[in-house]
C-alpha cells in the first residue's frame, strides 16, 4: 500500500500502557458486539441491538426469522443511491488476478503502525464524509483507541485477546496493535492492505450505527433465540466487511494507495477470519449454528461485492436468502 504522505487522521486516542490497571474478568461475563476474528461464538447485548436495529432500518420483520423463514423481499432494502463512477481499470487492481501470493514488506514498528492505523483510519473518514454529503446526511467521524492488554469503553471492559471491535455506545473502535502480529503468524494474512481491511471492517459498524437503529432495536431485543441471533449477526458482520470493500474502492478511485496484490492480501485476510477457519484451527470441528461472522467463503465474497461494485446499494445482507 502507498500510505506514506497521505493525511494522518486526528482522531486517534492512544491509551497503551493502561492494560495493566483493567480490571478482570468482565462484569457479568460480557461479550462484546463487534470484534475482530479473534473470537467466535457468543453475542452481547449491544451486538443484539444492532442486528435487529438493521432489520427494522431495511424494513425486515424480525419474526421471520424468528420463525425460521428467509428474509424478506428484495424490495424492501432502502433505495440509497451515492453518485459513484467507476474508476481507471488501469489503476485498479482487481483481486485474483495477480498469481501466487507477493512477499512486501508489512508495516510493523509500533510508531509507523500508528502512523499506518492513523492514515487508514483518514481514508476512511474522506469516503464516507463523502457518501453521506452525497446523500444529504453528515457523517461523523468516529475516535480510534490504541490499547495493548485489556481496556476499558463504553460497552465494559475487554482483553487483547478478543481482538479489534467497535463500541457502538462511545462510538469507537478499539485495537491492539498486537493483533497484527498475530493477523500474520497465527492467521497467516501478511500485508498492510490486510491490516487496513480490519479497521475498514470496524469502521463498518460505525456506518451502520450512525444508521440511527438503536431505539427501535430495544423494544424488540428480548424477542430472538441465540440461534437466531447468531444468524442476525452474521449478517451484520457480512454487511460490514461489504462496507469495507466499498471504502476500498473508493479509496482507490481517490487516492490510487492500492499497488498489484494488496486487494489479494485483504481477501485473504477476510477468508483467514472466517468463523468455520477459525474454529478448526481452536477446536477441530465447525458449528455453523455457532457462527457471529461468517464462513471464510462468505466473508471474501461480500468484501469482493463491496470492492468491485463500489456501491453501498449492493451491501443489502438481509435481503437476500443466500448469504
Amino acid at each position: 500500500m502507498r500510505w506514506r504522505g497521505q493525511r494522518e487522521s486526528e482522531n486517534i486516542e492512544d491509551r497503551r500502557g493502561e492494560g495493566g490497571r483493567v480490571g478482570f474478568p468482565f462484569p457479568g461475563g460480557m461479550r462484546f458486539p463487534s470484534g475482530g476474528g479473534g473470537r467466535s461464538g457468543g453475542i452481547g447485548i449491544v451486538g443484539l441491538l444492532i442486528i435487529l436495529g438493521l432489520m427494522f432500518f431495511f424494513g425486515v420483520d424480525p419474526r421471520v426469522l424468528m420463525q425460521g423463514g428467509p428474509p424478506g423481499n428484495q424490495d424492501n432494502f432502502p433505495d440509497i443511491h451515492f453518485p459513484q463512477t467507476r474508476p481507471d481499470t488501469t489503476n485498479f487492481p482487481m483481486p485474483g488476478q495477480h498469481g501466487p501470493q507477493i512477499q512486501r514488506p508489512q508495516t510493523t514498528s509500533q510508531d509507523d503502525l500508528k502512523r499506518f492505523v492513523a492514515v487508514v483510519l483518514a481514508e476512511t473518514e474522506d469516503v464516507w464524509s463523502n457518501l453521506f454529503r452525497r446523500y444529504g446526511e453528515s457523517y461523523n467521524d468516529p475516535t480510534l483507541v490504541l490499547f495493548n492488554g485489556g481496556v476499558r469503553s463504553a460497552c465494559g471492559v475487554a482483553m487483547a485477546q478478543m481482538g479489534p471491535f467497535y463500541c457502538p455506545e462511545d462510538e469507537k473502535v478499539y485495537i491492539d496493535l498486537s493483533f497484527y502480529k498475530e493477523l500474520k503468524d497465527r492467521f497467516r494474512a501478511p500485508g498492510d492492505a490486510a491490516q487496513a481491511y480490519v479497521i475498514a471492517h470496524e469502521v463498518g459498524h460505525h456506518v451502520q450505527k450512525l444508521l440511527g437503529i438503536m431505539d427501535q432495536v430495544q423494544r424488540v431485543q428480548q424477542r430472538l433465540g441465540q440461534r437466531q441471533a447468531n444468524a442476525l449477526q452474521v449478517r451484520v458482520e457480512l454487511q460490514a466487511d461489504c462496507f469495507a470493500g466499498v471504502w476500498a474502492n473508493k479509496t482507490q478511485e481517490a487516492k490510487d494507495i492500492f499497488e498489484p496484490g494488496d486487494i489479494d492480501d485483504a481477501l485473504r485476510a477476510a477468508s483467514a477470519i472466517g468463523d468455520d477457519r477459525i474454529q478448526r484451527q481452536t477446536q477441530g470441528y465447525v458449528v455453523p449454528d455457532s457462527f457471529t461472522h461468517g464462513s471464510s467463503e462468505q466473508r471474501v465474497h461480500w468484501f469482493r461485492r463491496g470492492y468491485e461494485s463500489g456501491d453501498i446499494n449492493k451491501c443489502d445482507t438481509f435481503n437476500t436468502k443466500d448469504i
